[in-house]
């Protein structure tokens, strides 16, 4: 007994340093990830003053990213699983950083376009990231909490770099005399150094044993189904998008196709995503709730910006100006890296289930109490807090609640789709949201959205947030635990261990 017990300690021991290591580059990693995300935001009035658009052709920039990020990042995963994690991150850093250099030379807004569609590919990272550190703890049989803990310190490099990279930009500009081609080189040579250190200090996952082939047809049918749904959901932010008929139509479409690849994959040996993964009552709890908190993480930002700076005149709103507004912004994203923290803090010691379930009602009351709340800036900061909390908890806990939940060799297929799953809740929710606030435009508003349109944004935020917490308590108590005591003993059984 005393051998098994030395046994998983020094199990232990060797999982904590040989992962301590690798979450270490995965962290400089995330940093690059979030300066990418954050850095481009305060240069956008000069970006489209370079190449001469208008203001509102700015939405197509982020709408071609949702589109190819939604398109490309279940291939990627799945391409991981098969080949190598590792070789797909480095394949996906290298494509970045070719697209962060092509958009320091783009001068016209369809090469911008379309550099900046492929700079999305970062979007695969965090999923590769997560897969190859559990593969390197599941060696050690602490796969589930380590992947858990170093999920919380990733995201943490991620909001942190963001806070970076929009606090250096307007620096950078400003310090190169308005130079904007020299200011944009700063994202490039940080993801070209971040590749070297993916090639130089990342080791490969294990490939699993067994033939592998690539699902073509199911990927193909995929993206059909995402790139009518997300396209659809896209056009309607869009203020030259086409006709209410042309995007329900493109919506049928879309649902029409996803039943289709349903029923295909079911059929399949080796599936493109593995329908029957996440039918596991481990599994779609955790993408129901990507989905849920997409709503308010990725569809509300707008919202709470455009009511932070709305002309109290008006009877609601706070009155602030960009500078405070952007404050308010910073504020909310310390709020997900604190919830991060206390993720990777707490699920050390309670059941990651109950941290879930803690992190979704969060969501929910926070933005519950925006609906009395609101008058006051400290009133609307405390609210945003306590939804940023648990939405930064959240953001952490479910790519590693789901590479858990997935078999051995589909660790990175199930991280990216709570990904994919976000970014379509966040797509279609700003839809909604947009159509929801644009009620009071032309009116005697003005410009300005009706109150009516943010309580609605609230109360669908804050309902998202309650039906996760909901749905979380459908997932069976024993999940995302280790068992490396019983894998040890087992191996001592066998007389595997000196």
């Amino acid at each position: 007994m005393s051998r098994v017990s030395g046994a998983v300690t020094r199990v232990r021991t060797s999982a904590l340093g040989v992962t301590a290591g690798l979450i270490g580059w995965f962290v400089l990693v995330e940093l690059a990830s979030g300066i990418l995300q954050g850095f481009y935001i305060p240069l956008l009035p000069e970006i489209v003053k370079h190449l001469g658009i208008r203001d509102a052709d700015v939405n197509w920039f982020e709408a071609a990213q949702l589109l190819l990020g939604a398109l490309v990042l279940p291939v990627l995963a799945k391409l991981g699983d098969m080949f190598g994690h590792k070789r797909i991150l480095l394949f996906s850093a290298i494509a970045t950083a070719v697209a962060s250099w092509a958009l320091v030379f783009a001068d016209s807004f369809a090469t911008f376009l379309v550099a900046w569609a492929f700079q999305g590919l970062y979007i695969v990272w965090l999923p590769l990231e997560i897969a190859l550190i559990f593969d390197r703890g599941r060696r050690r049989a602490r796969g589930v909490s380590q992947t858990r803990r170093a999920a919380g310190l990733l995201v943490v490099g991620l909001q942190f770099g963001g806070i970076v990279g929009a606090l250096i930009a307007g620096r950078v500009f400003a310090a190169t005399g308005g130079d904007l081609k020299l200011s944009m080189l700063i994202p490039p040579v940080v993801v070209t150094l971040v590749c070297l250190a993916i090639g130089l200090g990342v080791p490969e996952s294990e490939r699993v044993d067994g033939e592998r082939r690539l699902d073509v047809r199911g990927f193909v049918i995929l993206a059909g189904a995402l790139l009518f749904i997300t396209g659809a959901l896209s056009f309607v932010r869009l203020p030259a998008g086409p006709g209410p008929a042309v995007i329900v139509g493109l919506l049928v479409i879309g649902v029409v196709l996803s039943v289709v690849f349903v029923r295909f994959e079911l059929r399949q040996r080796d599936p493109a995503i593995d329908i029957r993964m996440l039918r596991r009552p481990e599994m779609w709890p955790v993408q129901a709730t990507a989905f849920l908190v997409g709503i308010s993480l990725l569809g509300a930002q707008g919202p709470l910006v455009t009511y932070v700076g709305t002309d109290p005149a008006l009877g609601y709103g706070l009155g602030l100006d960009a500078t405070q507004r952007s404050n308010v912004v910073g504020a909310y994203l310390l709020s997900l890296i604190l919830g991060a923290v206390l993720f990777a803090v707490t699920s050390r010691r309670a059941s990651p289930r109950v941290v879930l379930i803690g992190a979704a009602a969060l969501v929910g009351i926070g933005y519950a109490l925006l609906l009395v709340l609101h008058g006051e800036l400290w009133q609307f900061l405390g609210s945003l807090w306590i939804a940023g909390i648990g939405a930064g908890a959240l953001v952490a806990a479910m790519p590693a609640a789901a590479a858990a939940a997935a078999p051995r060799g589909q660790t990175g297929v199930a991280s990216a789709m709570t990904n994919t799953t976000k970014t379509v809740g966040g797509t279609m929710s700003s839809a909604i949201f947009g159509v929801v606030l644009a009620g009071g435009a032309g009116t005697a508003l003005g410009t300005a959205a009706p109150f009516a349109g943010y309580v609605a944004v609230w109360v669908i935020c804050s309902a998202g947030g309650v039906l996760a917490a909901v749905l979380l308590f459908f997932v069976p108590k024993v999940a995302f635990a280790d068992d490396a005591a019983t894998e040890v003993a087992a191996t001592a059984a066998r007389g595997e261990l000196g």
